[in-house]
């Protein structure tokens, strides 16, 4: 397949395009900076632009590009700048796979674009999947705007999955910020520890992410592992994994005074979410349970 990746140079994006080039496929990478290799070209998503024949012969796009929701703390403008990240990357993807579908009817097309498992808010106990309604926090608005912005290649008749991921295990990432605290021996849940946390390792991301591609799934998808866990139970198997001590819980005002508001609704609120679409499609997880996928992502690659 011809495919289209932006936001390669991410956790995920960097795996996915690695893992899609070993498989045959003829990946190409949307970047915001000048190209440096033949597979990159440049766009300019904050002002809508995209050649248009960069898109006119893919069969698929794979639309991962955003800052990072808990990069930086959260002040109005960061906040802007999260939501318009997403909003204008994937109105751009979608309206040029558009023009291209116009131009070319005959070629089937699928856009695959990113969200998160923040579109249902802070779901408590309750068991979430594809079909339960939107939050109304500032991630899940930010969720649904993301999710609103593909209306141009759905208009054309393109197949398009919402990916609702959750918190992705691998050895970069968040993994790399609490690993070294574990390793101390200082590791501990976070505020209560009762709240959700919805995890997949980054092996099965970009699986799911391969398996939809040629699966005939549309619409949310959870991109999350099969036995969701609460931040109490994550903080235990990570402290089995490393074998460490985790009896030191932080606070969450503490957490509060240090992230502000992303603390609250990215740290302390939690998803129960299933990955009901992606079990009822076929996909087999290779990490059934958060310790295995621990283990994978801290001692295996």
């Amino acid at each position: 397949m011809r495919i289209a990746v932006t936001g390669s140079s991410g956790l995920v994006g960097t795996e996915l395009v690695r893992t899609l080039t070993a498989d045959g496929h003829d990946v190409r990478r949307l970047v915001r900076r000048t190209p440096r290799t033949a597979d990159e070209h440049r766009w300019d998503p904050a002002h809508h632009q995209l050649d248009d024949g960069v898109l006119a012969d893919v069969d698929a796009v794979v639309n991962l590009a955003g800052v990072g929701i808990g990069d930086k703390r959260w002040t109005d403008a960061y906040k802007r700048e999260v939501l318009d990240s997403r909003v204008d990357s994937t109105t751009t993807v979608a309206a040029a796979l558009a023009q291209a579908a116009a131009a070319d009817p005959d070629r089937p097309r699928v856009l695959l674009s990113a969200s998160a498992v923040g579109y249902y808010g802070d779901g408590g106990a309750e068991v979430l999947d594809e079909r339960s309604p939107a939050g109304s926090d500032f991630l899940a608005d930010v969720c649904v705007q993301w999710e609103a912005a593909t209306a141009p290649a759905e208009a054309a008749g393109i197949r398009v999955a919402h990916l609702r991921t959750g918190l992705v295990l691998a050895r970069g990432g968040m993994m790399a910020k609490i690993r070294p605290l574990f390793q101390l021996g200082v590791g501990g849940k976070l505020g209560s520890g009762d709240q959700w946390w919805p995890w997949i390792s980054l092996r099965d991301e970009v699986d799911a992410i391969r398996f939809l591609l040629t699966a005939d799934v549309a619409g949310p998808v959870n991109l999350t592992g099969p036995e969701p866990v609460t931040n109490a139970a994550f903080t235990e198997a990570l402290g089995r994994v490393l074998h460490r001590p985790t009896v030191l819980p932080v606070p969450g005002f503490a957490l509060s005074a240090v992230l502000g508001e992303f603390a609250r609704l990215g740290v302390l609120a939690g998803q129960r979410a299933l990955p009901r679409v992606l079990m009822e499609a076929g996909f087999t997880f290779t990490h059934g349970d958060v310790e295995s996928a621990l283990r994978w992502a801290l001692d295996q690659h």
